[in-house]
């Protein structure tokens, strides 16, 4: 039996369940790329989300190929719909993002970004993350990575648009 939704994720219960589809990747320092993605945000009854996220490479005949990032965190309301969001990379890269909640959509900027002395250099990242328009009864969510890394300005890295599968 899953526990009673904590009343401080209100803002954020739009994101509960599991989301799954594709997006693109692209940076002045790689290729551009495709990949499929399934992201979860669960809970436990405590005053936090937890988030998963795992990617893997779309092949040219649209099978999925080898894993490609992967990350986990907590998602932490904060009042006046405001959140903070830790994400931990297997790179080596830690991120403390804050942002604002507003209808069906969550803006985040970094405030912290740690990395291991063998993690690439990334500086800065902002994140949005919100429910599109309803087609069919379909719940889609999209959502944008900028990066700053490697010497580059903040840009977009990585978008993609998941439907809700429970």
């Amino acid at each position: 039996m899953e526990p009673d939704l904590h009343p401080d994720l209100k803002p954020l219960e739009f994101l509960l369940g599991t989301w799954k589809g594709a997006g693109v990747g692209d940076y002045p320092t790689i290729e551009e790329f495709r990949f499929g993605q399934e992201v979860t945000f669960g809970h436990n009854g405590k005053p936090f989300l937890i988030y998963e996220s795992r990617t893997w490479l779309i092949e040219e005949d649209g099978s999925l190929g080898r894993p490609l990032g992967r990350e986990t965190g907590y998602w932490r309301p904060r009042p006046n719909n405001e959140v903070e969001v830790t994400l931990a990379h297997p790179t080596g890269i830690v991120e403390i993002y804050v942002g604002n909640v507003a209808f069906h959509r969550v803006e985040l900027q970094t405030d912290v970004v740690a990395r291991t002395a063998s993690a690439k250099e990334v500086t800065a990242g902002t994140r949005m993350y919100g429910l599109l328009p309803e087609k069919d009864g379909a719940r889609d969510l999209g959502w944008v990575y900028e990066m700053a890394a490697m010497g580059q300005p903040l840009q977009v890295h990585l978008s993609a648009q998941l439907k809700y599968a429970g």
